[in-house]
């Protein structure tokens, strides 16, 4: 079972990039994408169901902003849109997908580094996603989260992490979250279980200034986050980055059946 996370930076511009034509070549059962940057009437017939994919949409209400989905090669049980946060569920920024055995979940994290005013709202948000979490795991269902987390959660996970201390993305208190999310909570950082001590391999984000692609200086902000039985399954975990759809490269986990 393959699974792949990708922050799309806008889905029309990931498709003119080529996106969909790549993610139909991975045969994924799971694909989930953040950032859509589109509505409901911006979606085409390729964006909804791609070569038979079903797609699961929550789109932001604030046009061009945010919105996550979800594509499986077989239908839903039953979808969730938002995680009942009034504030974020307006944001378009969670879509959950039970299957008989699974529950898939496409999240993107608010980021903080626009203003104060935004870093205020991801540690809103931090605070209300974080017992949603909480009940998520003690549903005894097997879970896997992937995101755009918009945290770097260890030094080993940014190139400049001794510059990035004060930093949204990379403050303590969000590093400290993601450490409850997998100490207390007792979810998992699959790519760091099968990877423990990769750094530029693993990175998953670049800045568009100067040459950060170019120079690999990346941030690991991009993670697929699941309960213990599912981490037990995965086999092969890698960043691809042959081909650019987006400021994000696709994190594609191998689990097995």
């Amino acid at each position: 079972m393959k699974i792949i996370s990708a922050n799309l930076n806008g889905i029309r511009s990931a498709a003119k990039k080529e996106f969909f034509a790549w993610m139909l070549k991975q045969e994924a059962d799971y694909i989930c994408v953040q950032e859509l940057k589109a509505q409901e009437a911006d979606m085409t017939a390729e964006f909804l169901q791609p070569l038979g994919y079903h797609g699961y949409f929550h789109y932001a209400e604030k046009k061009g902003y945010s919105g996550t989905g979800v594509y499986s090669r077989t239908p839903a049980l039953q979808h969730q849109l938002g995680f009942g946060n009034p504030e974020f569920d307006a944001e378009g920024r969670y879509v959950q997908c039970d299957y008989a055995d699974l529950s898939v979940v496409s999240v993107y994290c608010p980021s903080g580094s626009a203003s104060d005013e935004r870093q205020q709202a991801k540690f809103r948000f931090m605070d209300a996603f974080y017992p949603h979490l909480a009940q998520l795991i003690k549903s005894g269902r097997e879970v896997v989260i992937c995101g755009d987390w918009n945290v770097a959660h260890k030094e080993i996970d940014l190139k400049n992490w001794k510059s990035n201390q004060k930093n949204s993305g990379f403050l303590p208190e969000e590093r400290a979250w993601m450490s409850r999310i997998l100490d207390d909570l007792g979810w998992c950082d699959v790519y760091r279980s099968l990877h423990p001590d990769t750094t530029g391999e693993a990175y998953t984000w670049w800045s568009n200034r100067g040459q950060a692609w170019a120079n690999n200086v990346g941030w690991r902000i991009d993670y697929q986050i699941a309960s213990a039985g599912m981490n037990a399954k995965a086999k092969s975990a890698y960043v691809y980055k042959d081909e650019r759809f987006s400021d994000h490269s696709p994190l594609v986990i191998e689990y097995s059946d």
